[in-house]
């Protein structure tokens, strides 16, 4: 192969479409919500696999813990009333994370606030 043949594989139409931020974000909340409902699931009472639970709640929390920093930024474009909901979201979902850890608490909250999250992810995909 040549060097043009290299660049135009390496610099042509890609064979997968460039992602947006959003499509980008959503997909990494899907991953990890599936991680999580998935391991929520498996621990349920009666049953002993906790450790891919732990695993996923702390996935889950670096996922927030990102976010939260983000949004704290000044630099952030989002309306400053969804960034302090954004940071308060990170901060419960902090809190209650510690609760599942401790038996205290179910993750199914913490499934249904990311699944939220990618419904407004995807919603505001299409916006202009």
């Amino acid at each position: 192969m040549n060097a043009i043949q290299m660049a135009r594989t390496a610099y042509g139409t890609p064979d997968t479409p460039a992602r947006t931020g959003r499509s980008a974000e959503y997909e990494i909340f899907a991953r990890v919500t599936r991680r999580l409902r998935d391991a929520a699931a498996a621990a349920a009472p009666g049953t002993s696999p906790i450790v891919p639970l732990v695993r996923a709640l702390h996935e889950n929390q670096r996922l927030w813990t990102t976010l939260a920093v983000d949004v704290a930024d000044d630099g952030n474009a989002l309306p400053r009333d969804l960034r302090a909901r954004l940071f308060y979201l990170a901060e419960f979902t902090r809190v209650h994370s510690a609760k599942v850890m401790k038996g205290e608490a179910s993750a199914g909250v913490l499934v249904d606030i990311n699944t939220a999250v990618m419904r407004g992810l995807a919603q505001r995909e299409g916006a202009p």
